[in-house]
């Protein structure tokens, strides 16, 4: 089988959520020093492809800690919704013909945005419309992946609309992966693995996400 890698690289400086902690990563020993050579690395919990724990959002929910491994492994719907713009809403009509009866516990949005990642157009990414998302959970899915910084509008307008997706996903004890790379280029059905650091009762971890084709 092919392994498919859909993880952004971890780099000093790289594109994080707005507000989110700087990405540093610095050495910290040396081999003509210290005999060894050792990386110091700083980042937040929510840094490159990652995923939201329930307690992101929603206050008393899960944690890294309480999210068994096998809840990220496992057979994914590839929904391909390309040629959108920077904002666009995915509705019902996007995705269709793409969506027969219930579908698996993952649900991947492929959208291409990632071809934006680390640059400015990459805030302003197409978002999941919230009547979707609630018909994808009544489908079935649990585990929300994006290959956008969020499911729902980073660049919120001056009346914030809030985080509708991550309310509901989250809300319903349900996980979201952001930032996924490569998304565009996987079948419509496919095994995916997304692979926490394993964080003690933090509100997410980055990711190692893989495809098998």
């Amino acid at each position: 089988m092919k392994l498919v890698d859909l993880t952004h690289p971890l780099s000093s400086g790289m594109q994080v959520f707005p507000g989110d902690p700087y990405v540093a990563i610095e050495g910290a020993l040396t081999i003509a020093r210290n005999g060894v050579e050792v990386s110091d690395l700083r980042m937040g919990s929510h840094t490159g492809t990652h995923f939201d724990a329930p307690c992101h959002s929603i206050e008393g929910g899960r944690t890294t800690s309480d999210v068994p491994l096998d809840e990220l492994v496992g057979e994914a719907l590839v929904l391909q919704v390309p040629d959108l713009a920077a904002g666009d809403e995915i509705r019902w009509h996007h995705i269709a013909s793409q969506v027969q009866g219930n579908v698996p516990r993952i649900v991947l949005l492929a959208t291409g945005w990632d071809r934006h990642f680390g640059t400015e157009t990459y805030l302003d990414h197409p978002v999941l419309s919230r009547p979707v998302a609630d018909e994808l959970w009544s489908k079935g899915m649990r585990v929300l992946a994006v290959d956008t910084l969020n499911p729902d509008r980073t660049l919120q307008p001056a009346n914030a609309l809030g985080f509708p997706v991550h309310d509901l996903v989250l809300g319903s004890d349900g996980l979201i992966v952001e930032n996924v790379r490569h998304a565009a280029k996987l079948p419509a059905r496919c095994t995916v693995g997304f692979f926490p650091l394993k964080l003690t009762a933090t509100d997410g971890a980055p990711v190692r996400a893989v495809a098998w084709l």
